[in-house]
């Protein structure tokens, strides 16, 4: 490999030739070989557009040349689109704050830059990785709004819509299951009938909240630092960079960013992604518990609950011929594991700053969008090739309500509580259904046992 030489405050850094990225980005490329993951593309996506915004107003406020700022742009807008993806080398396990990775975008930036001004990479006179396109900003201040920026889009884009079409394919089944009763179930054990339409209507519910609670919560993440740079007080920044970088960010991205009612307040904290990460548990949790239903509900066919039949998405065993699995719903368990890992590792990682500036962001970053990124995916995997497929078992879920004993529930305001569970305990001792039962010990006559024990009159 040939190689370019930069100079850095350390001394001099051999760089690959063709490379985009500069010397700190080596040097991080080098001294974090820790996991093979990066920050994802839609960090680097918004930390380019979040440079471009800050150019702009740098311009506004006379700060910047127009000729580099073109330059700057036009860059800022090709690292965006993707083109230089290979070009974000830094471990997602960095030194602290962020910078690594702040740096790597401003060395790419700058050195396509370069090239679009007919110069050699590495030849910072023409547009410099500080002094051009970190100007007016720290990775403090800018760090956090790209934390901000990619983990709102994921939320609202993403990962909002996909629960909306779960919670429509939960309701849609909801209605097809309206007339189908059912056993419900307490502690795992036989509980009063209900309809499979009522059970599935719960699901949907759920997922409506948690999707509720998860908007509400990614609200504060619209509130952003930018312009506090090094620790909240805007060092090196013109008049009104804050206000005219913004604007450009709303007109870039199409949400409506507002500068953090408290500079310091927000670059010491991590409250914004804590309320958010606290809402993604509760989504994963609701996810989980949903998937683990179905898995229950499904379970059989021959032995087990077998009340819902599930997709056949793929063959189930390697060594057991013809058994299908609930792939889809074991898919979302596993992905709502995950999540609440990655959300306790924000927690953890936000509750250990110090001082000024909590410098485990890029952790925070990392977990936050990946969070999002698996929930999304894997709720709209699991909506497509699982809820929208799900049949019942219309002839078992009759042979259970046929069986059920806690239907003598029913009979507690005509006999009392004690004469009731006296019959159900004989009804399930003597494999017998209630009504067999009643009508033997003749408690009541049989046009009102057929009335009160009536599944449909239960509901």
């Amino acid at each position: 490999m040939e190689f370019r030489i930069e100079n850095d405050v350390l001394g001099e850094v051999k760089v690959p030739k063709g490379a985009y990225y500069g010397s700190e980005t080596r040097r991080a490329f080098e001294n974090f070989p820790i996991s093979g993951m990066h920050l994802q593309k839609a960090i680097i996506r918004n930390y380019a557009v979040l440079k471009k915004a800050a150019a702009a107003a740098n311009v506004s406020a006379g700060k910047l040349d127009a000729k580099r700022f073109s330059a700057i742009s036009r860059a800022c807008d090709e690292v965006a689109a993707g083109k230089f993806d290979d070009q974000f080398v830094v471990d997602a396990f960095q030194a602290g704050a962020g910078t690594s990775t702040n740096m790597n975008v401003n060395e790419v930036v700058a050195n396509r830059a370069i090239e679009l001004l007919h110069g050699k990479r590495g030849d910072y006179k023409l547009v410099h990785p500080n002094d051009h396109v970190n100007m007016s900003q720290s990775t403090n201040d800018t760090f956090h709004c790209v934390e901000h920026m990619a983990a709102y889009e994921g939320i609202i884009k993403n990962l909002i819509p996909a629960l909306e079409e779960l919670e429509a394919a939960l309701d849609s089944k909801s209605r097809e299951f309206s007339k189908i009763i059912k056993v419900g179930r307490t502690h795992l054990q036989d509980a009063v009938p209900m309809t499979l339409g009522q059970e599935f209507s719960g699901y949907s519910a759920a997922i409506s909240t948690a999707s509720h609670h998860l908007k509400e919560s990614s609200e504060s993440l619209l509130e952003i630092p930018l312009g506090g740079t090094a620790l909240g007080t805007g060092i090196n920044t013109p008049k009104n960079y804050s206000k005219y970088a913004i604007e450009e960010l709303d007109k870039a991205t199409g949400f409506d960013f507002a500068l953090s009612h408290n500079l310091f307040g927000s670059m010491q904290n991590q409250t914004d992604e804590l309320r958010t990460a606290g809402a993604l548990r509760e989504v994963a949790a609701t996810l989980g518990k949903i998937a683990n239903d179905m898995r229950l509900l499904s379970s059989g066919p021959r032995t087990g609950i077998a009340e819902l039949v599930l997709p056949a998405v793929q063959p189930g065993s390697s060594i057991m011929p013809g058994k299908i699995n609930p792939s889809m719903a074991e898919m979302l368990n596993q992905v709502c594991f995950h999540a609440m890992g990655n959300c306790h590792a924000v927690e953890t990682a936000a509750a250990s700053g110090q001082l000024e500036l909590n410098v485990f962001m890029p952790v925070i970053a990392y977990n936050l969008v990946f969070a999002i990124d698996i929930l999304s995916n894997g709720t709209r995997a699991f909506t497509k090739r699982c809820v929208s497929g799900i049949k019942a078992s219309a002839a078992v879920i009759s042979r259970y309500v046929t069986m059920n004993i806690s239907t003598a529930t029913a009979l507690s305001p005509y006999i009392g509580y004690s004469k009731a569970a006296e019959i159900a305990r004989k009804a399930y001792l003597e494999e017998k259904s209630v009504m067999q039962v009643c009508l033997e010990m003749k408690v009541l006559p049989k046009e009102k046992l057929e009335q009160i024990l009536d599944p449909s009159k239960q509901i």
